[in-house]
This record gives C-alpha cells, sequence and structure tokens, in this order.
C-alpha cells in the first residue's frame, strides 16, 4: 500500500437506492432462444472475450486504460479472469482494493481517495448498487474522465476523517483506475431508456466497456464446458474422464430443470459426486432442480 493512505471513517452518509430489476440484471439467468451459432462458433465467440478480459485488465492494472466495465452474468468466470490478472500485476508492485457488496456514495468517495495514486486499482465486484445512486454515478464519471487531470470533489455536509481524526479533504486529484465486476447489462438498459441511461451512456463513453456475451442458455453450457475441459476444473478435483464426461451429460440434458447454470453448480456437483459416487444424480435431483410442485 502506497504511503499517504489513512483509514477513513465516517460520521455520517445519506441513503443510497438499489438498481432497479428493469435495468437488466443479468444474475436473472440465461434467455432460452434458438441460436444459429453452432457450439464451436460460440465457444471461439467466447475465448476471444474472456482473452479481451485478461487483455484488457491488465492495460487498466498498469493505467494505459483508465477505466474497464465488464458485463456478465454470475457464477461464470468474471471475477476469476480479473483476479488471476490483479495477482499477476501485484506482483509487479500494482496495489488493488476491491469492493463486494454494497457501497454509499461516501464509501465510494472514501475508496477512490484512499486509491488515488498511479499505480492503483479500484476494483468493484458484484458491487452493483454504485450504479444505483446518482451521487455515486458523478463520483464514477469524474473518476473514469478522459481529461488529463480527474479532480474528484465531496461538497455535501457529511464529515469524513482519517483514524487519526484529520478530516478527508473534500476534494483531490485521482490518477488511479478502476475496474468494474458487473452483472448489469449496460447496452439494453441505454436501449430501454433506464432513468439512469443518460449516466450509463456517460460512464461507457468514459470507460472500456466489454461485454462477454454470456446470453443464451447455449452459451451457459458452452462456457462450462469450456472451463471443464480445457481448464480442466474437474480433473483438478480428481474426477476421471469418464464421470467428467458423465457431470457435463446430466447438466446439459437436465439444464431446464436446474436452479442456474454456472461454474459453481458444477462444483456442487462435484462435491455430491465425491460424496455419493453410485447415488449422485439423485441427490443432485433433490438439492439443485427447481422445485416443481
Amino acid at each position: 500500500m502506497p504511503r499517504g493512505i489513512p483509514k477513513l471513517g465516517f460520521r455520517k452518509s445519506r441513503k443510497s437506492v438499489t438498481l432497479p430489476a428493469e435495468s437488466h440484471d443479468l444474475a436473472s439467468g440465461p434467455i432460452a432462444v434458438a441460436t444459429t451459432e453452432t457450439d464451436e462458433q460460440i465457444g471461439v465467440r467466447l475465448n476471444r472475450r474472456f482473452e479481451a478480459l485478461a487483455t484488457m485488465a491488465a492495460a487498466t492494472v498498469e493505467g494505459h486504460a483508465r477505466s474497464l466495465i465488464v458485463s456478465g452474468p454470475p457464477g461464470l468466470g468474471k471475477s476469476y479472469g480479473v483476479e488471476q490478472v490483479l495477482a499477476n500485476c501485484e506482483s509487479k508492485g500494482y496495489v488493488a482494493g476491491t469492493v463486494k457488496g454494497f457501497v454509499r456514495p461516501t464509501g465510494l468517495y472514501k475508496m477512490l481517495y484512499q486509491y488515488r495514486f498511479e499505480n492503483c486499482v479500484v476494483v468493484f465486484d458484484d458491487a452493483d448498487s454504485v450504479f444505483g445512486d446518482e451521487a455515486s454515478l458523478n463520483l464514477l464519471k469524474a473518476a473514469c474522465d478522459t481529461n488529463e487531470d480527474r479532480n474528484i470533489s465531496w461538497m455535501a455536509e457529511t464529515r469524513m476523517e482519517d483514524e487519526d481524526g484529520f478530516n478527508v479533504p473534500r476534494s483531490f486529484k485521482f490518477a488511479g483506475s478502476v475496474i468494474f465486476i458487473t452483472n448489469y447489462d449496460f447496452d439494453a438498459a441505454i436501449a430501454r431508456g433506464h432513468r439512469l441511461a443518460p449516466h450509463f451512456a456517460a460512464m461507457v463513453s468514459r470507460s472500456h466497456y466489454l461485454d462477454l456475451t454470456l446470453k443464451t442458455t447455449r452459451d451457459y453450457l458452452v462456457r462450462i464446458k469450456q472451463v471443464v475441459n480445457e481448464n480442466g476444473m474437474l480433473r483438478k478435483e480428481g474426477h476421471n474422464a469418464q464421470t467428467i464426461s458423465e457431470i457435463l451429460a446430466f447438466i446439459e440434458e437436465n439444464h431446464s430443470k436446474l436452479r442456474e447454470l454456472s461454474l459453481r453448480l458444477v462444483k456442487k456437483i462435484s462435491g455430491i459426486v465425491k460424496m455419493s459416487p453410485n447415488n449422485w444424480k439423485d441427490l443432485v435431483e433433490q438439492t439443485c432442480f427447481r422445485n416443481s410442485y
């Protein structure tokens, strides 16, 4: 951590609102529609997107890009891809601060101030509440601006202090970079004319926006197969080729009954297979299928 970064506290803060459902939350699951692409074509498209994720995340951490927005559904590897890049870059002296969960505008201002230096990056991983508040969006637009000098200001009555009781300045120059890992489809929200669409458009304009194009059921299934077959996900957990084939076939055959399609699901099934090799399919039905009664 660079010198001079204080630990901050807040005396009070304003209310924040969560982003409404009509903003296209990709966490709602895949779209069950027909596609003209073959599985091979889908695989090529997804590989290109995840390769771009690694390249652009590294460029953002290193300061060659100021802001990156990665949009895609949960549980299919977008956070893991960024985490790999962060681990590599931190070994080179870059400093990352990661935020998960709910974030108020005051908390956002705090993070941007803490990581305001050139070798710093702030990562918002599934902290989508920052997109549901106009005050937060205005702070983010300032942090991601393309101007040579990015000045961020907080002129509200809220008092922010470091651990020694010194006031945090109401304005500072931000020289770091920002990565957003989000479930929200900004393009869809803008196209639908969401009430915050002008802010979303401004964020996309200031940032590199990478849509992982994971939309349909086939996209999800192909991505799962990619990670399992190409990255050795289940081999690393001790499963042989026959068992891996059976797990993938079971997921594809029953995808419409499963509560979710994700790599997390694959790990759940992997654990069940280890617990009960002879009865795992029945246990998966009992624990991972949606109730039909």
